[in-house]
């Protein structure tokens, strides 16, 4: 059985761990753009996609990521995920490098925009309060 969860595309605990995986793999501050597919589910597992952009220098580089996670069944928890780049070129190359990337099915919505903000939130440094004359 196969079916696309309800969660918004690039919110849920699956994508959640793929951010962190991501912002290990690839500095987040380069990431100027991403886009989600809808999970899909099908025997205990939920595949998820996510098409990156980012800018390296004077190159955009567009990559697909995605995880597996498993979620019924004797390895349930079991959670991998994988970072494939699909092409480079210059920054202002958007369109053309999207279209490099492959398509999953024809009848499939086309991904949706992921808030970046929500998969890398800002580490501000902690505020210890003003400081206090004593």
């Amino acid at each position: 059985m196969t079916f696309s969860t309800s969660a918004a595309p690039g919110v849920g605990s699956g994508w959640d761990r793929l951010a962190a995986s991501l912002a290990e793999a690839v500095p987040p501050a380069e990431i100027d753009k991403a886009w989600a597919f809808r999970v899909v589910r099908r025997d205990g597992q939920d595949f998820g996609t996510a098409i990156v952009s980012r800018i390296d220098g004077g190159r955009r580089r567009i990559y697909t990521a995605g995880f597996v996670h498993t979620v019924k069944g004797k390895t349930r928890g079991k959670y991998e995920w994988f970072l494939d780049e699909v092409g480079s070129g210059p920054v202002e190359a958007l369109d053309e490098l999207l279209a490099l990337v492959p398509k999953r099915s024809e009848e499939e919505e086309p991904p949706a925009p992921v808030e970046l903000a929500h998969w890398f939130p800002l580490q501000l440094p902690l505020d210890d309060g003003p400081a206090v004359a004593g």
